[in-house]
């Protein structure tokens, strides 16, 4: 069903694709309900991630991180914070403790102090520790490149597992993290609530090759534009492809305000992102303490 909203997006073409609304405010948005078959529901959604990587063709992980020990040291540090604040701690973590060896035999209290930030950091030293002195014993120093292995380190479940697989081996994979969960949901993707059936419902509707893409792109989408209590509707390149359309801000200038990181103007989380989203506009994040 299609069921025009007011918007600044513009409306839908005969072929489906969008076109700007001179003297106009409409916008023809999808709202996807029982009666949409799987293939349209298909054709939707890879519509939608081909309308973000537009969008978005710089997305990447927003943790800093040189190898695959420092991503999935990063993963776990993530939990209950941002990726900024995880970035601003981890540059005295590495320069103290480089490899798997050294965090492994780390003074716990040491450790704890340089986590402070990152909140939960009692936890945190023990998983990271604990993980480190896992692959020191188990996997010669070196992070595994296999699901079955790196579920087993302490701290890591599939979603951090799927981040490393994903960037660090180029092996793709779902990341179902809050952002994903939300917008697959808004958009009527699937209606799972565990991460584990989102990533199966999710998963079946794209070739395994788009999974680690998709999942940048998601997540992407929800830190700037599509966020959990002001979605900015009405500055939503994706608004005539989406059921949620209106949930929030819907007038234009008002949904410009809401925007976040490079679409807002402001710095992104990392501190040394990649060369694609500089030159894009995205501005890196300023070390811990700075002003």
């Amino acid at each position: 069903m299609v069921v025009p909203r007011d918007s600044a997006v513009g409306e839908q073409s005969p072929d489906g694709g969008r076109k700007a609304a001179k003297g106009s405010k409409r916008v023809a948005v999808v709202k996807s309900d029982k009666s949409e078959s799987h293939t349209a529901l298909v054709r939707r959604a890879r519509r939608i991630n081909r309308e973000l990587a537009e969008i978005y063709p710089y997305a990447h992980p927003e943790l800093d991180f040189e190898n695959p020990f420092q991503l999935v040291v990063a993963t776990v540090l993530s939990a209950q914070t941002t990726d900024l604040r995880v970035n601003q701690t981890t540059p005295a973590l590495f320069a103290k403790y480089p490899t798997p060896e050294d965090l492994a035999t780390a003074d716990p209290e040491q450790v704890e102090e340089i986590l402070r930030p990152t909140g939960f950091f009692r936890a945190k030293t023990k998983s990271v520790i604990g993980l480190s002195k896992a692959l020191v014993e188990d996997f010669g120093g070196e992070v595994p490149g296999r699901l079955e292995d790196l579920v087993k380190l302490p701290g890591v479940g599939r979603k951090t597992a799927f981040v490393v697989l994903g960037n660090a081996f180029g092996r793709p994979g779902i990341t179902v993290d809050t952002h994903f969960q939300r917008l697959v949901r808004r958009w009527k993707w699937t209606e799972a609530t565990e991460p584990d059936k989102i990533e199966a419902a999710v998963g079946a509707l794209f070739p395994k090759s788009d999974w680690t893409m998709l999942s940048h792109h998601v997540i992407f989408h929800g830190r700037r534009i599509c966020h959990a209590r002001k979605p900015a509707c009405g500055a939503c390149p994706i608004a005539p492809l989406c059921p949620a359309y209106g949930e929030g801000e819907t007038d234009p200038e008002k949904a410009k305000k809401l925007l976040k990181y490079e679409k807002g103007g402001y710095p992104g989380q990392r501190l040394n992102p990649p060369q694609a989203y500089l030159d894009a506009g995205g501005k890196p994040a300023p070390p811990l303490g700075s002003a």
